[in-house]
C-alpha cells in the first residue's frame, strides 16, 4: 500500500463526528459539531488533503449530511455496514469501542478492505426513500393494529378502527406521492413499465423495488439476490453439510416481493409451475416460496437490463 494514501474514517453519532485522519495505531481524532457549519468546514478540509477514501458506518439517516456534502463536493466516500466493520474489528482482536477507536477503526478498514465509493444519488432519490420508509412504517403500524382489533373489545375497537382509516389514508398519500416522483424521471417510470408487465407485480412494488433496491439497474443476478437477503447461503465444514438460509438483506425489498410472489404462484406462467414442482417434491411452503422469491427478483435484474417487456419464452434459467 502507497504509504502516501490517506484513509480518513468518520464515527457518526446524533451530536457528533469524531473524525480519524489516518489509518495508523496512533492516527490524530478529532470531533467536530454534527451541524451545517462544522461539516461545511470540515468537508472543506478535506478538500484540501484528497483523502484516499472517506469511511463512514450507517448510522440511522445521522451520516447524511456528511455524505451529501462530500457528494457535493466530488470527495470519494464509502457507506458500509456496522456489521462488517464489527467483525473487521473481531478479527483485529479489538474488543474495546469508543468513538475514537472506532474512527480510526473505520479508516483501517477502508485501507484494507478498500469497499467502493458511494455514488451520489439523484437529487430525488432520498425523497423517495424518505417515502418508501414511511410507506413501510405505516405497513407495520397497520399489522399491529390489525392484530389488537382481533382481542380488543367494546369502546377501544371503534378507536383502532379509526386509526386504521386514518393509515389507509396515510398509506394512500404516501404511494401518491411516490408515483409522482417516479413518473418525473424518463429512466425509473420506463423500468416500472417493464416491471408491471410481469403478472404479479404492481404499481406499489415496482415503484419499492427501484427505489429500495436501485441495485437491480445495474448489478447482476446473484447480487441482487443476496441484497434482497434471498440468496440461500452455504453451511458447510468438514462432513457437515447443513440446510442453506437466507441471511440478512433489505426487509422492506422482501415484504414487498413476499407478496408479489404469492400473486405470481397463481398467475405467472413461469413462476407457477416452478413453485408447483418444489411442492410436489415435497418442499415445505416458505422454502418453495423463497425459491419463487429468488427466481422472480433475478427474472426482473435480467429484463431491466435488456430493456425487455415480460416474456415468458425469454426468462432466464435460475434454480
Amino acid at each position: 500500500m502507497n504509504q502516501k494514501e490517506l484513509f480518513i474514517g468518520v464515527d457518526v453519532s446524533k451530536h457528533h463526528l469524531d473524525v480519524a485522519f489516518g489509518h495508523g495505531e496512533d492516527a490524530p481524532v478529532e470531533r467536530i459539531q454534527n451541524a451545517p457549519d462544522p461539516v461545511a468546514q470540515l468537508v472543506a478540509r478535506l478538500q484540501q488533503l484528497q483523502p484516499t477514501l472517506i469511511v463512514v458506518e450507517s448510522s440511522g439517516g445521522y451520516e447524511r449530511m456528511l455524505l451529501e456534502a462530500c457528494h457535493k463536493a466530488q470527495l470519494p466516500i464509502a457507506l458500509v455496514q456496522p456489521q462488517r466493520v464489527r467483525a473487521f474489528a473481531k478479527a483485529e482482536g479489538l474488543l474495546a469501542k469508543t468513538d475514537r477507536l472506532d474512527a480510526r477503526l473505520l479508516a483501517r478498514f477502508g485501507a484494507r478492505m478498500c469497499p467502493a465509493a458511494s455514488e451520489p444519488p439523484d437529487e430525488k432519490q432520498p425523497i423517495m426513500d424518505e417515502l418508501a420508509k414511511r410507506r413501510e412504517q405505516l405497513m407495520q403500524m397497520r399489522t399491529a393494529e390489525l392484530n389488537r382489533l382481533k382481542t380488543t373489545r367494546c369502546a377501544a375497537r371503534e378507536l383502532i378502527q379509526k386509526h386504521l382509516e386514518y393509515l389507509e389514508q396515510e398509506l394512500a398519500e404516501v404511494e401518491r406521492k411516490i408515483d409522482e416522483l417516479m413518473k418525473q424521471s424518463n429512466e425509473l417510470s420506463a423500468a416500472c413499465d417493464l416491471l408491471m408487465s410481469v403478472p404479479g407485480i404492481g404499481r406499489v412494488t415496482a415503484n419499492i423495488l427501484l427505489i429500495r433496491l436501485p441495485e437491480i439497474l445495474k448489478l447482476g443476478p446473484k447480487a441482487i439476490a443476496a441484497l434482497a437477503g434471498l440468496a440461500p447461503m452455504a453451511n458447510q465444514s468438514g462432513s457437515k453439510d447443513k440446510r442453506r438460509r437466507i441471511h440478512g438483506g433489505r426487509q422492506d425489498v422482501r415484504n414487498v416481493l413476499y407478496m408479489a410472489t404469492l400473486s405470481a404462484t397463481r398467475y405467472n406462467l413461469v413462476i407457477k409451475p416452478f413453485y408447483q414442482r418444489l411442492i410436489a417434491r415435497g418442499k415445505p411452503f416458505k422454502v418453495a416460496l423463497v425459491a419463487a422469491m429468488h427466481k422472480l427478483v433475478c427474472i426482473l435484474n435480467a429484463m431491466l437490463k435488456r430493456k425487455q417487456a415480460w416474456n415468458p419464452n425469454l426468462c432466464p434459467s435460475t434454480s
